[in-house]
């Protein structure tokens, strides 16, 4: 049976930028950087301290994982910044806001309250957005009209 999510993908344009951004601005850490095979691609993982089991994949489109035709259409859609890579959680969003900021971080929206907490959404260097989120504590969400999130 499924346990749980281990690893995601964020598709990214350039490995040692993405690895600079989630280390340096992000404050994550790196947990694999190598290269599988000779001349094969890089498997780069990062991840948050205090979770060590679940990491995300930095990688570039192209092969194996798909044909060049995608991979080019892949990285148009990067480089939009259309792409959601997912949520980060904080439990302290105002104060982090301003340390990202100060990070050089590329926030898209301030914190604002929404029903299940306070998000703020930032992009990547890029260009994908993600919804950095402070949660509201379960007990003060009336789930009758609060959605999950």
């Amino acid at each position: 049976m499924i346990k749980g999510l281990a690893i995601s993908t964020v598709w990214v344009l350039d490995q040692d930028r993405a690895k600079e951004f989630y280390t340096e601005k992000l404050g994550l850490e790196v947990r694999t950087d190598m290269t599988m095979g000779e001349g094969g691609m890089r498997w780069l993982t990062v991840g948050a301290k205090n979770q060590p089991e679940v990491e995300l994949t930095l990688m570039v489109p192209g092969s194996p994982a798909m044909d060049p035709e995608s991979a080019e259409a892949m990285r148009t859609l990067i480089s939009k910044g259309v792409l959601g890579a997912g949520v980060l959680a904080t439990d302290d969003v105002h104060g982090d806001y301003e340390k990202l900021t100060a990070r050089g971080v590329e926030f898209l929206q301030e914190p604002q309250e929404r029903p299940c907490g306070t998000e703020a959404i930032f992009r990547d260097d890029s260009g994908n957005w993600f919804s950095f989120t402070e949660r509201r504590v379960e007990a003060d969400l009336d789930l009758d009209k609060d959605w999950a999130c």
